[in-house]
């Protein structure tokens, strides 16, 4: 990747990350955790990927985007906002009675939203029918779905797993982030879904590996997925929970908890470090 594109993505997915902890210190809720360890993957595809248009987000021709893990919505959101599809000051709003920007992702009221969702295991499957019904129309746009380790052990995963392959979608890509972690605790005590990349490759699917963090891996795992035909693509990333904050990193109580007025500061204080040793 270009050095100059590799660190205004880096310095963007900062920004993304201070819109994280913004919307949830202010909302009093959410999800931080989960966020952090996707908003490097979500500012690629916003800043480097996706076909969108800010100005006409219901354009017939746009990719699509689900986030299969509704409950991570705060990094949905700050890249949203990032990329200009609504004003910043929306993510200090954010789970606010009359707010436009709810717990978990509404495409009726948040532009660049394409499907709401929360009920884990729903959201590929949404993204399945999106992707079958490019193919019925020869539609060009591509389907991209971002799903969680833990949210994997939800069977429905696995019925849109199978009629994904079944139907040769290859115009859909799945991105599981795998941080090891779910609400209760470490996936491989809770239920676990190893091996992901076993599973999703006996189900039919090209299985591709990435490191969630390093944007350089981040385009060659985008630029092999783009080669496949005939078949859906799970990337199946290894990330952080909690990435980019110190003391949120690898914690499972950061994944619904937020943060108070002295973790805000801490963590703010963190991120506005890391982009002003991006700006040198």
């Amino acid at each position: 990747m270009d050095a100059t594109i590799k660190k205004q993505l880096e310095k963007t997915a900062c920004k993304v990350r201070m819109g994280v902890i913004e919307g949830v210190y202010n909302a009093k809720s959410g999800h931080p955790g989960g966020s952090l360890s996707i908003s490097d993957v979500l500012t690629y595809l916003y800043f480097a990927k996706l076909n969108v248009d800010p100005k006409n987000p219901k354009w017939a021709d746009r990719d699509r985007f689900v986030l299969s893990k509704g409950h991570c919505a705060p990094a949905l959101y700050a890249v949203l906002a990032e990329r200009g599809f609504f004003d910043k000051s929306e993510l200090k709003k954010l789970r606010h009675i009359g707010a436009m920007l709810q717990g978990h992702p509404d495409m009726k009221g948040t532009p660049g939203v394409d499907m709401s969702t929360g009920s884990l295991g729903q959201g590929i499957s949404a993204a399945a029918g999106m992707a079958l019904g490019g193919k019925l129309s020869s539609a060009s746009y591509k389907v991209y779905t971002i799903l969680g380790d833990g949210e994997i052990e939800e069977g429905q995963v696995w019925e849109a797993a199978m009629f994904s392959a079944h139907n040769k979608l290859d115009n859909l890509v799945a991105i599981v982030d795998n941080n090891g972690l779910q609400i209760d605790g470490k996936i491989t005590d809770v239920c676990s879904p190893m091996p992901i990349t076993d599973k999703f490759e006996a189900f039919g699917w090209h299985v591709i590996t990435m490191n969630a963090h390093d944007f350089d891996d981040i385009e060659r795992a985008f630029d092999e997925a783009e080669k496949i035909n005939s078949k859906p693509v799970a990337i199946v990333m290894t990330s952080v929970k909690g990435k980019g904050v110190s003391f949120m990193e690898n914690q499972v109580g950061w994944h619904g908890t937020a943060p108070n007025a002295e973790q805000y500061a801490q963590a703010m204080d963190e991120l506005n470090k890391t982009l002003e040793s991006l700006e040198d």
